[in-house]
């Protein structure tokens, strides 16, 4: 049977920190649904971690996705460089880092799916962080110098942040820490990046 290695890159929303099992978080539902849609077996290594920033992202997930040599790669980073205080420059350097990275691993550019971080600011469990009107805005920062970057090497920008804005009153959409997304959030994003992947993978 065909195969396909996917490598899922991030913090606390690619692993599913708040989910009751990591088999309802986003890259597991891709990979599931890639299996059901196109009967091509998904080799899927989540290395996600809770409280991850991009900095920890370069030391411990890079090295073990280049040993991987992924032929699919979903990259979700950047919300906690946002609350410990970095700004838009040095999130850029390591951004720009991670990146070039990644197109030097050999995956085609429109196989890496980058997303952009969800909108947190509204949330009971965002109060810590700052005022919900500052949240906002420099995750809308931040997912501009990601889209811009993504742009510039042909990988997929792909805007989930729509989608955290929607209606939280959706049974399941927050989890129950009030500050990550619940499955049905998840399920939301795996489906949307499955409209990009599906003609990518026709392609195949």
């Amino acid at each position: 049977m065909e195969s396909i290695r996917y490598v899922a890159l991030g913090d606390s929303y690619t692993i599913g920190t708040g989910l009751a099992d990591e088999s309802q978080n986003f890259p597991s539902l891709l990979a599931r649904k890639l299996r059901e849609e196109s009967g091509i077996e998904v080799a899927l290594v989540n290395l996600g971690v809770n409280g991850y920033t991009t900095s920890d992202l370069i030391r411990e997930e890079l090295p073990v996705a280049r040993g991987l040599r992924p032929e699919l790669v979903t990259i979700l980073i950047g919300a906690n460089d946002l609350v410990q205080g970095s700004n838009e420059s040095t999130y850029r350097i390591r951004l720009v880092s991670i990146y070039d990275a990644l197109g030097s691993m050999g995956s085609p550019a429109r196989r890496v799916l980058a997303l952009s971080i969800p909108d947190f600011s509204g949330l009971p469990g965002a109060a810590p962080f700052g005022s919900a009107r500052e949240l906002r805005s420099r995750i809308d920062a931040f997912n501009g110098v990601a889209q811009s970057e993504a742009a510039s090497r042909d990988f997929r920008y792909i805007d989930i942040t729509a989608i955290s804005r929607q209606a939280g009153d959706t049974n399941g959409w927050v989890a129950a820490d009030g500050l990550h997304p619940g499955p049905a959030q998840h399920r939301a994003i795996a489906d949307q990046l499955w409209t990009f992947l599906d003609p990518v993978i026709k392609e195949r």
